[in-house]
């Protein structure tokens, strides 16, 4: 058994179901198995993870939005209970050699920790291996990886080092041994890149082939998807090409500077996806090299949601600005823009072109209400047992039947009890009634959707659903009452793309489907609706700290979440680093940093004396540092930072101590006001990952001991 998962692509990105991106490796699956046209997710990350993994609803399994918008709500606090055993666990227990590899984003940032607990990390929750992120995205060259539950650092000497070769050959490495070792014994791989997450890096090679492809923009793009998918058949004749909307500007509309930006961003991403189908494709050709293939069902789920309009109108170099509620300077993108793909870039294109890449459906990721943020396509595969290669399947079905679906082709029921706890029943209905009969009634006939208070449910080809909520490409729209919220009605049976509201026709069924949600709702933990943004990603959880208002650590502690330093923001606080050095100006190395090129902070010692830099999205780099070297013996390096207070982001003073005395001082006139980085961390000692500072480069670890490094919040 094999399941792939791809991050963030939208239904019509592959060649194979009508995109631009060539796909060799899709086109290849779906001649040899099954293609679905009307399969869904929930629209965003760590719900739909979830509920592929356990057969669950994603509120029903506590994760009703990303882990880290976690609150205290049944339904959303982020904790998969025990009664929802992963198939991983299932397997397991069933005799199946179990992995992972990749992106996780299931367990409570919280728990994300050296301390654990590791109950919650894949290897707790029924993956013998694990290899790959914890978090909701990776730095695709210097990528914060863990091995089991120890933080480890990308290989060593791997010229052109990419993430999602490094997972695809531990895969492949990985069923070698289990093969070679107990070649009898079935196994389970959960495959999960972070591609096409951003940043969206690959190398020129992967991205130069798509050159001035898309300088005719996304308007044109999306006639052509559409015209191309028609021809595959792949959607319905009948099927519409639904309009831009209001809040996406017409590709004419868009100046020539910002129109240069916007292809390039999708060149870069186009060679991103290609190079992912490419990895796939070497993982293909190794389980057939095993012999293995044959008796191997794959399941290839192209994308957890629909593409992602992270990138606001104009698309973005460094993404973490926008992530923080911010709007990045056009000049700065501009300026970077030979460096899309790269390192030092950590780029996301811009909406029109991820609305492009879900043709023929409105909107994109985060939409539940509509098919841009759920319908996905997926290839399964399975050479013994599936006979119409190439076929379409259109029933309705949904990621929570993927579960029920493999202890059905492994001829194991779905358990009552785990591990002594008594098990949820499962939410999903197998879909391997599809194999066999193109035209078999759908047995799904409900499911609800819900993201961010985006709502939607499906009945019997009837579908109902708002979108409730500001346009998150349009900062500054006022989020309405959920009392105002406007319903649409859509007859799935004739209308493949949500293109003809019926409500004004139909308010007796709107009515009807509107009750159904409500009690779908009930029933799995949907309520209370929760609609904030920033607020919720600041709003209180557990944090690592807990109640402490102080923590301390000693050299060689890496990997730590950024949440501990998270608690330090928007407020006042210290570092302090006690060490013992032989002085002079031969002292180097990072004493605490947090975050990294993106955004962060760094306190250090270089040429002997004491440094402290603050990394404002990498657009402004503050350092303050001492005149003179460190004496022999123990000192202490501390760093106050004094805020101004009055809301989120604002500035403050960061005063340089040296053995108490003062050292240096500067005016900070901004800070990162929610978050450094989606995956690098904390370190003592070094600086892993990319560095916060830019007046150093790689790890520059420190030479000298650390005794203990200790933040105070004030």
């Amino acid at each position: 058994m094999v399941i792939v998962l791809l991050d963030d692509v939208g239904f019509g990105a592959t060649a194979t179901f009508g995109g631009p991106v060539p796909t060799p490796t899709g086109d290849a699956l779906a001649r040899e198995g099954l293609r679905y046209n009307r399969f869904h997710t929930t629209a965003l990350c760590s719900p739909t993870r979830a509920a592929l993994l356990t057969g669950r609803n994603h509120h029903a399994v506590n994760t009703g939005n990303i882990t880290e918008w976690a609150t205290g709500y049944d339904g959303y606090n982020s904790i998969i209970p025990k009664s929802a055993a992963t198939i991983a666990e299932t397997l397991r227990q069933n005799g199946y050699s179990t992995a992972a590899f990749g992106k996780w984003h299931n367990t409570p940032v919280w728990e994300v920790s050296p301390a654990g607990p590791f109950d919650r990390w894949p290897t707790g929750m029924g993956f013998e291996e694990f290899y790959g992120f914890m978090g909701g995205e990776a730095h695709q060259y210097n990528p914060g990886l863990y091995h089991g539950t120890a933080p480890v650092e990308r290989p060593e000497g791997v010229e052109n080092y990419h993430l999602t070769t490094d997972l695809a050959d531990r895969m492949i490495e990985w069923v070698h041994r289990q093969q070679a070792m107990s070649p009898d014994r079935p196994f389970f791989v959960y495959w999960a890149p972070g591609a096409t997450h951003a940043p969206h890096h690959v190398s020129p090679e992967w991205s130069e082939p798509f050159r001035g492809r898309f300088d005719g923009g996304w308007d044109k793009l999306r006639e052509e998807i559409y015209a191309r998918q028609q021809e595959l058949g792949v959607i319905p004749a009948e099927a519409a090409l639904t309009p831009r909307h209001e809040s996406i500007p017409a590709w004419d509309a868009m100046s020539e500077e910002q129109q240069r930006i916007a292809s390039r961003l999708m060149e870069v991403y186009a060679g991103f996806l290609a190079h992912t189908d490419h990895e796939i494709g070497r993982i293909v050709t190794a389980l057939k090299d095993m012999s293995v293939w044959d008796n191997t069902m794959f399941v290839y789920i192209i994308g957890d949601n629909g593409a992602a309009a992270a990138g606001g109108i104009t698309g973005v170099f460094n993404e973490m600005v926008t992530l923080n509620g911010l709007q990045e300077d056009p000049e700065i993108v501009l300026s970077r823009i030979d460096d899309f793909g790269g390192p030092k870039a950590s780029n996301e294109y811009p909406v029109g072109f991820a609305w492009a890449m879900c043709t023929p459906f409105q909107f994109t990721k985060q939409f539940a209400s509509h098919f841009g943020g759920t319908r996905n396509p997926m290839i399964v595969t399975w050479p013994q047992r599936i006979n119409d290669g190439g076929g379409l399947r259109s029933q309705f079905h949904h990621v929570i039947d993927i579960a029920p679906t493999i202890l059905e082709a492994a001829g194991i029921p779905a358990p009552v009890v785990v591990n002594g706890v008594p098990q949820q029943p499962y939410d999903g209905i197998s879909l391997a009634y599809t194999f066999d009969d193109a035209a078999a009634q759908d047995r799904r006939r409900t499911q609800y959707f819900e993201i961010k208070g985006i709502r939607g449910i499906y009945r019997d080809d009837w579908m109902a659903c708002t979108y409730h909520g500001k346009i998150q490409w349009q900062p500054g729209s006022k989020m309405p009452a959920f009392s105002d919220d406007r319903w649409e009605l859509y007859d799935l049976s004739r209308d493949y793309s949500q293109a003809v509201d019926l409500s004004a026709q139909h308010p007796d069924r709107l009515a009807e489907l509107k009750a159904l949600f409500d009690a779908e709702g009930e029933k799995n933990h949907v309520f209370p609706l929760d609609d904030r943004g920033p607020a919720r990603a600041i709003g209180a959880r557990p944090t690592v700290l807990g109640q402490r208002t102080s923590i301390s650590f000693g050299q060689g502690s890496i990997r730590m979440p950024e949440d501990i330093i998270r608690c330090a923001f928007n407020r006042s606080y210290s570092i302090t680093a006690d060490l013992e050095t032989p002085g002079g100006d031969t002292v180097d190395g990072v004493l605490l940093a947090a975050g990294g090129y993106f955004a962060g902070l760094a306190l250090y010692v270089q040429n002997g004396l004491a440094k402290f830099t603050y990394n404002y999205f990498g657009s402004k780099y503050t350092t303050i540092a001492a005149a003179t070297p460190l004496p022999a013996g123990n000192s202490t390096v501390a760093v106050d930072f004094e805020y101004d207070g009055g809301g989120l982001g604002k500035g403050g003073v960061a005063r340089l101590l040296v053995n108490g005395c003062p050292a240096a001082e500067s005016r900070i006139e901004r800070t990162v006001p929610l978050g450094f980085s989606a995956d690098e961390g904390l370190d003592i000692g070094l600086d892993g990952g990319t560095p916060a500072a830019d007046t150093y480069e790689g790890t520059f670890p420190f030479n000298a001991t650390i005794k203990e490094v200790t933040i105070q919040l004030r």
